[in-house]
């Protein structure tokens, strides 16, 4: 259990409230979050520079317990960069970054356990069955068990996959993967779920249910969805808040809505190419790089 301290009306001495428990309701658990902590990721002035180039050119931005927020820029516009800082398996080269009150550089276990992650490629371990890679998931985080089985059949059954669960992975559809990496990300209790292009090659109808079920588990979980895609129209649609880089700054933030008025367009993808131009960029990592990132963050390997 967290707590987190606030003084009380009239009075100097703190009083701690607690915020996390798995057996309070999320809806509660948000509402307390929003009160006494008005960001759950807090980014000042951050830069991460790799010898003579700066990646990510001091940037800041928050944002709020329960918001869906998204993170759009063009290929190498340092998006990954920010998010490996964010999620510990980059250490900034200056600046501050708080995720739920936590430092990623001083405190890096506890942020981890304060988040979910769901890669762009597939994670998960074809050989094993869905239940076999929740119940592996679950005891990294060192779950009870009679908490780990409780969550995993309540994700799973939202996520529709609970009669699946016996099934190995390797005779899963990739929207069935994208699922099962969806409710593995949140089988810990995370107060934040990053995901990297969640929908990439997925079909509509698969994306659209997708969506459905991330935002259903923002409203009853009240997780905090923190997200990067190219398909405008899912942030246009989903996002509440969207924070636009380029160039290792960010050039423009607000909601859907502000951002179309500011470059009076119609379509945020419109809107998107007016800030950040029609040059075509080169992919960041691949997928053999993004393996080695999930193993470097629980491996413990050195971040510079």
């Amino acid at each position: 259990m967290i707590t987190i301290s606030r003084p009380l009306p009239g009075r100097r001495r703190l009083s701690p409230v607690p915020v996390v428990d798995a057996a309070r309701p999320r809806g509660i658990i948000v509402k307390l979050l929003k009160y006494y902590m008005s960001s759950i990721i807090e980014v000042k002035d951050l830069v991460k520079q790799f010898g003579e180039f700066t990646a990510v050119d001091r940037i800041s931005f928050s944002v709020a317990p329960g918001e869906i927020f998204a993170f759009l820029g063009p290929n190498g516009a340092g998006k990954s960069t920010t998010i490996k800082m964010l999620t510990t398996l980059l250490r900034p080269t200056q600046g501050s970054i708080r995720l739920g009150g936590a430092d990623p550089v001083t405190d890096p276990e506890a942020v981890r356990r304060s988040f979910g992650i769901v890669f762009q490629d597939p994670s998960l371990d074809d050989e094993l069955t869905a239940e076999e890679n929740m119940e592996f998931h679950g005891m990294l985080y060192n779950m009870p068990r009679e908490l780990r089985r409780e969550r995993i059949e309540k994700l799973l059954n939202f996520v529709e996959l609970w009669d699946r669960r016996k099934s190995l992975v390797k005779e899963f559809s990739g929207g069935m993967k994208r699922r099962l990496e969806i409710a593995r990300g949140l089988l810990h209790h995370p107060k934040v779920i990053f995901l990297d292009e969640p929908t990439l090659g997925l079909d509509p109808q698969t994306r659209n249910h997708m969506w459905s079920y991330l935002q259903e588990l923002n409203r009853t979980e009240g997780i905090t969805v923190f997200f990067t895609t190219h398909y405008m129209e899912e942030a246009d649609r989903v996002a509440g808040r969207i924070a636009i880089i380029d160039h290792g700054k960010i050039i423009a933030s607000g909601s859907p809505d502000d951002l179309k008025r500011q470059t009076g367009k119609a379509s945020l993808e419109d809107a998107f190419l007016e800030f950040t131009g029609h040059v075509i960029r080169e992919e960041e990592a691949n997928a053999t790089d993004r393996l080695r990132q999930r193993a470097k963050m629980w491996g413990g390997g050195n971040r510079r």
